[in-house]
């Protein structure tokens, strides 16, 4: 809590809160945004894993069609102004498990190339069991060229202490990369009560040699909300594990592209989260606009009643001050980083040096960031700093804003100090 109001304080330049209000507007403003990336959230699952604090529910086949049914609508709800095809970097579906309405994707993904122009690609994450030829020709044939692969881990210990089964995933990674998909991610979680370095670094070899592209690594983090039989290991553990897994990573030869994402060289990109602007459809997904950001409700239920009566289901809105815009762009760019003073500027409409000269100038004198051709690229020190800082937004922000979000629908205010 004290490091968060430290930071947003010397961010912000003002003691005032993320004040997050019940009150939204019906139509969203994003005709003129560049860099604007879209996602899906399919909110069901076979069961419910004990780890994971996404909104989710059971599937239910007849709460899916009205759910398909909804989201169609509310596409159209937000899209239906715009004056001609609008530009959209990318489209994500995540969850929950999409692959469990994978017959609806290709409706929904063709809904969505109605108003928008779909410039690098397509991803949808999967649970291993989604895994098979038949799956992966459909997402193909869907236009899905990204698939992130929810592995967690390769070991039978590790992976019963978060509630999966062990399996023969490498054979699954491996049909993955054969057909045709320009990224497979693999996503794997570090800090499991158990798990050593030595672990973790041969989860990482064996998802690469199995066909990864790209590895997300992830700290097991354990929400108030969630119920977790076992706890994350310490703070220093998590640093010392991170640490040691990205020296491994670069003895491979893969080059890191976030502060827990490793990726062999030249290879296309997984990443939903950071881009400049976003659309979220579908329950509590979230949208990122100029100087609005806003989440949609939680409530499946709640989400069906607004679509129905032709409302947009926004449950939240965050109406940034331009500093605190800036400092919404500075934390998911130090996530990836990098720090481009140009977009900074067309975002923020002040150039970055304007509004942070001072802390540019002790970054660079403390090896925390050095400029590379414009661009200030953060250093590995910069890195493991950023890990705790993320760890400590995620439990005094993330984890306030989704416990009370899954229990009201459409709460009236949320105060972020």
């Amino acid at each position: 809590m004290l490091l968060t109001t430290a930071l947003r304080v010397m961010l912000t330049r003002s003691l005032k809160p993320f004040i997050f209000e019940g009150k939204y507007d019906n139509i969203l403003d994003f005709d003129n945004l560049e860099d604007l990336g879209l996602y899906v959230h399919i909110p069901f699952c076979r069961s419910l894993c004990s780890f994971c604090p996404y909104c989710k529910e059971a599937y239910d086949r007849e709460r899916a069609v009205a759910y398909k049914a909804a989201l169609l609508k509310e596409i159209d709800l937000v899209c239906a102004g715009l004056p001609a095809n609008k530009e959209a970097t990318s489209l994500y579906f995540g969850g929950g498990t999409p692959a469990l309405m994978i017959d609806d994707l290709k409706d929904i993904i063709g809904r969505l190339k109605q108003y928008f122009t779909i410039t690098e690609g397509v991803g949808v994450e999967l649970h291993p069991l989604d895994i098979t030829p038949l799956n992966l020709q459909k997402l193909r044939s869907a236009g899905v060229n990204m698939v992130s692969l929810g592995i967690q881990s390769f070991n039978g210990d590790c992976l019963k202490k978060i509630g999966r089964n062990e399996e023969t995933f490498e054979e699954r990674i491996h049909l993955a990369s054969t057909q045709g998909f320009e990224v497979v991610d693999v996503d794997l979680i570090f800090a499991i009560p158990g798990q050593t370095s030595e672990i973790l670094q041969c989860d990482l070899e064996t998802a690469i040699s199995s066909g990864a592209t790209q590895v997300s690594t992830y700290p097991f983090i354990d929400f108030t909300f969630a119920y977790n039989r076992y706890k994350p290991m310490g703070e220093k553990v998590k640093k010392l594990m991170l640490q040691e897994l990205v020296k491994f990573a670069a003895s491979m030869g893969l080059e890191r592209t976030s502060v827990w994402t490793f990726a062999k060289p030249g290879s296309s990109k997984y990443s939903s989260v950071t881009r400049d602007s976003f659309l979220g459809f579908g329950v509590s997904a979230t949208t990122l606009l100029k100087d609005i950001f806003k989440i949609n409700t939680f409530s499946i239920d709640g989400y069906f009643e607004r679509i129905n009566a032709n409302c947009l289901p926004t449950s939240l809105t965050l109406r940034f001050s331009p500093r605190q815009r800036a400092a919404y762009y500075l934390f998911w760019s130090a996530y990836a980083m990098k720090i481009d003073p140009d977009k900074f500027e067309g975002i923020i409409g002040k150039p970055l040096r304007e509004m942070y000269g001072a802390e540019l100038y002790w970054g660079g004198k403390l090896g925390f960031i050095n400029r590379r051709g414009g661009i200030y690229v953060l250093s590995s020190r910069a890195a493991n700093i950023y890990h705790h800082v993320e760890q400590v937004y995620t439990t005094a922000y993330i984890d306030k804003m989704w416990k009370i979000s899954k229990n009201i629908a459409f709460p009236d205010r949320i105060i972020l100090w």
